[in-house]
C-alpha cells in the first residue's frame, strides 16, 4: 500500500511540473475542484500566485485551510458567477473535468472569468483501457484508474478524442497541450489517444 501511495505521488508531481510550467509568478489562479489543495500549495509555494480554491466536500476544504490556503466550499458553477470578467489569469480544472454536471457550462464561464483555463484529465481512451473492458468485461484497473469502482467517485469518462471534439464543438481554441504515457511521466508524442494515460490542455476563447 505504502508503494502505490508513492507512486500516486510521483504522477501527481508530473502533472504540477507540467501546470507550474505554464503558470507566472505572481499570478492570479482559481482551482475548481480544488481537492486536499496539493497543487494549489505547490503553486503558492514555487510560482508565488495568488491561490483560490473551490470545492464541495467540506472535508477536502479542512485539508486546503490546514494547509493555509484561501478556499471556499460550494458549487463550482455558482462560485464562477460571483466574478467578474478577467478577473484570475488561469483558471485550473485539474481532474475536475469528469464529474462535471455540465463541462460546457462551467469551461465557459471559466473562461470569462480567466485568461486561460488548464484542465487534466485521465485518458479513458489508454490502450489498457480498452484491452481491460474487451477480454474482461469489467471496469480498467491499472496505473491509470488506479482505485476499483466502488472507490472510485461518480463521473463521466473521457477520452482525449472526446476532449479535442468537445473543445470544437464549444469553441474553446486550445492553446498548448501535454501528453503522457501510462507511467504518467514520459511525453507521449504519437498515437495520444492509445497510448497517453493522462492530458493537461490549456484552452482560451477561439477568438482571441
Amino acid at each position: 500500500m505504502a508503494a502505490s501511495s508513492s507512486k500516486l505521488r510521483e504522477k501527481r508531481t508530473v502533472e504540477m511540473r507540467v501546470i507550474g510550467g505554464w503558470v507566472d509568478p505572481g499570478s492570479r489562479v482559481l482551482d475548481l475542484g480544488c481537492g486536499r489543495g496539493v497543487l494549489l500549495e505547490y503553486l503558492v509555494k514555487r510560482k508565488g500566485v495568488q491561490g483560490i480554491g473551490v470545492d464541495r466536500d467540506f472535508s477536502k476544504i479542512a485539508a486546503c485551510v490546514h494547509r493555509g490556503l484561501t478556499v471556499y466550499q460550494g458549487d463550482l458553477e455558482e462560485f464562477l458567477r460571483s466574478f467578474p470578467d478577467g478577473f484570475f489569469d488561469r483558471v485550473i480544472c485539474s481532474r475536475t473535468l469528469e464529474e462535471l454536471a455540465d463541462p460546457s457550462a462551467v469551461i465557459g464561464e471559466a473562461l470569462r472569468v480567466g485568461r486561460c483555463v488548464t484542465v487534466g484529465f485521465v485518458n479513458h481512451g489508454f490502450w489498457k483501457n480498452r484491452l481491460a473492458i474487451l477480454l474482461h468485461g469489467r471496469r480498467p484497473r491499472n496505473e491509470v484508474y488506479t482505485t476499483p469502482w466502488w472507490k472510485t467517485r461518480p463521473g463521466n469518462p473521457v477520452s482525449i478524442v472526446d476532449f479535442e471534439a468537445f473543445c470544437r464543438e464549444n469553441r474553446f481554441r486550445i492553446h498548448r497541450r501535454v501528453w503522457l504515457k501510462g507511467d504518467w511521466e514520459s511525453t507521449c508524442r504519437i498515437f495520444p489517444n492509445l497510448l497517453a494515460g493522462y492530458a493537461v490542455y490549456e484552452l482560451t476563447r477561439e477568438q482571441q
